[in-house]
């Protein structure tokens, strides 16, 4: 605005000295002093104003930024929301289904076996001979271990004494 440097400020210093005179210069100085000192005060409460007005400006900005995200937080809630009950409802409804309507039993003769071991005439019943046969680990077993697993198993198989089962029966 005014470019005020120290050598235009010693001119305007002799001006007012020999203008006003040495005697009323201490006055007058006090006076523009006192003077822009207000001025300076008014000039940092319109400031303050001004920016307490841009803040209050902004914090409305925010506060309507911060509405609308909160709505649109809402509205995903809401739609989540729904979105699940009508899963939850789907759910319901199939379970319901299901229930009211059970599949009918499966008999023995029908049945398949998902390995594809199923009812086979018989065939599964020799399964059990041709297994003894393998030692567990997809090798034919020895005939003479064969013939003592037999042994083994026909004694347990074998019925207890008459005796025996007086005594269990308590007579």
């Amino acid at each position: 605005m005014f470019d005020f440097t120290s050598s235009k400020l010693l001119i305007l210093g002799i001006v007012a000295l020999l203008v006003i005179g040495p005697k009323d210069l201490p006055a007058l100085l006090r006076t523009v002093g006192k003077y822009v000192g207000i001025i300076k005060r008014q000039a940092a409460e319109f400031r303050a104003q001004f920016d307490e007005a841009m803040r209050e400006s902004e914090l409305a900005d925010l506060r309507k930024s911060v509405e609308s995200i909160q709505q649109e937080a809402e509205t995903a809630v809401r739609d989540a929301q729904s979105s699940v009950e009508t899963q939850m409802a789907d759910a319901r409804l199939s379970v319901d289904e299901a229930i009211a309507d059970p599949k009918p039993a499966v008999n023995s003769d029908s049945y398949e076996h998902p390995m594809g071991l199923g009812n086979d005439g018989g065939a599964a019943q020799s399964a059990p001979e041709s297994a003894r046969a393998l030692n567990g680990s997809s090798h034919p077993a020895d005939t003479a271990t064969v013939a003592a697993n037999e042994a083994v198993d026909g004694a347990a198989a074998s019925p207890q004494p008459a005796d025996r089962e007086s005594e269990k029966s308590g007579a």
